[in-house]
């Protein structure tokens, strides 16, 4: 794990209007009502979280954190941070545990249900309990679906601090949005899109699904044609998953009729479409800086590459993940039983896990490897006194993956079959 005094908060809002066909993550519809009393509670873990991890027997910022232990430690930290929020508190929070929040970023579900006032308390909180980099400074991310945005909570999204939407847009072809259960159509993305540049919204990211049902090549085409035409400073592509988490998924595996299941590309097609996405996105600028992200210059997803990186970060909210201090652990995923647990006090962690050395050197390498910069073996071998140079050396002869120098990465073209190397890579 890279040493770093840095951290990411990440916020979970597991409400939707409806559940997308493809979806697997633990979120519900639910009645509006319960927004308010949610967001209460995932501000208590925030303002609470020292007390509520030390009595859930959780110890995180004690080590790759820096702790500033004299007044001449917190000068020097000082110093070497001169964009420190300055506060009173929050400068006493910096003494004592030495740790900067740089970014935030509010997923779900779908959190632009929320009104702005809620996610404005949501981040007020954070502002309150964590030192923080200045607003400017910080990248805060709110997801948001097409269809929830309007001008005046466009508005507030900005009071509030928001800097960077991600949009759930999946496809630009309505056909395909109705089989996936979507709430928008094409002419929402437009209209959307124009609302947060009018209200200043300078870093936009849009995700796009290859492998809905309907999808063909001239469709997806489409869909890309349309992204260069709005042109967002970062899109994200992923490949449909085929799991029994999802209703689409159990009728692929079974293979029913239902949700345009007969539909579904294959996976062949699937790749080509990815493929048709790297060279499309090259050439209308992007970098390509991780399997299913691409980026304008200056507009890789800092919070994200926390997660490549190894770097710790802190989720508050039900089904929230966090890792810290080679320790990971998740809280409980249903928002009622969340609600009730820390409404008495007690934080409901429901998965947790020890990140063996043996696990983190696994970690480095796949999770390295997603990123297209590569890996540094030569460090990971310093850092887990191990050799692990000659494990490349099969992948290379046949193409797999390219040396250079210290640096192991993922072969151009080779990208769509990521998953088969990392399966190969980790026997």
């Amino acid at each position: 794990m890279a040493t770093t005094n840095k951290l990411g908060i990440y916020v979970q809002v597991p409400f939707c209007q409806t559940k997308c066909t493809y979806c697997n993550f633990h979120t519900g519809v639910v009645s509006g009502a319960r927004f308010a009393p949610y967001v209460e509670a995932v501000c208590r873990e925030i303002r609470e979280w020292r007390d509520l991890y030390r009595a859930a027997g959780l110890n995180p910022g004690s080590g790759e954190w820096r702790v500033a232990s004299s007044k001449h430690e917190l000068q020097r930290q000082k110093k070497q941070n001169p964009d420190l929020s300055q506060t009173p508190q929050q400068r006493t929070q910096w003494g004592e545990s030495g740790i900067v929040v740089d970014t935030v970023y509010i997923g779900g579900g779908t959190p632009s249900l929320l009104e702005p006032g809620l996610l404005a308390q949501l981040l007020q909180q954070i502002r309150e309990t964590f030192a923080t980099q200045p607003q400017a400074a910080m990248e805060v991310t709110l997801e948001a679906d097409p269809e929830t945005v309007t001008p005046e909570k466009a508005q507030g999204w900005i009071a509030a601090g928001i800097n960077r939407v991600s949009f759930g847009v999946q496809s630009f072809v309505d056909k395909e949005l109705v089989a996936a259960g979507r709430m928008h159509q094409r002419a929402d993305i437009y209209r959307a899109f124009a609302v947060l540049r009018a209200a200043g919204v300078q870093n936009i990211s849009f995700d796009l699904i290859a492998g809905l049902p309907w999808q063909t090549r001239e469709s997806w085409k489409e869909s890309l044609d349309e992204l260069r035409e709005l042109s967002p400073e970062h899109v994200s592509v992923y490949l449909l998953e085929v799991d029994e988490g999802s209703r689409l998924g159990k009728e692929l595996i079974k293979g029913g009729p239902r949700y345009g299941a007969p539909a579904v590309p294959s996976d062949d097609e699937m790749a080509e479409f990815y493929e048709m996405a790297c060279g499309f996105l090259k050439e209308a600028g992007y970098e390509h800086y991780e399997i299913s992200n691409w980026a304008k210059p200056g507009f890789a997803s800092r919070h994200n590459l926390k997660y490549w990186k190894r770097e710790p970060y802190l989720g508050f909210g039900a089904g929230a993940h966090s890792f810290s201090e080679g320790e990971r652990w998740a809280n409980a995923h249903d928002a009622a039983e969340y609600v009730r647990g820390i409404e008495s006090g007690r934080l409901p962690v429901e998965q947790r896990e020890t990140v063996t050395s043996e696990m983190a050197l696994e970690e480095e390498l796949f999770l390295g490897l997603r990123k297209l910069e590569g890996i540094d073996v030569r460090r990971i071998e310093k850092e887990y006194a191990t050799q692990i140079g000659q494990r490349f050396t099969p992948f290379e002869n046949v193409g797999l993956v390219e040396r250079d120098g210290d640096i192991v990465r993922l072969a151009e073209g080779k990208l769509s079959i990521s998953n088969e190397v990392f399966v190969r890579l980790m026997k």
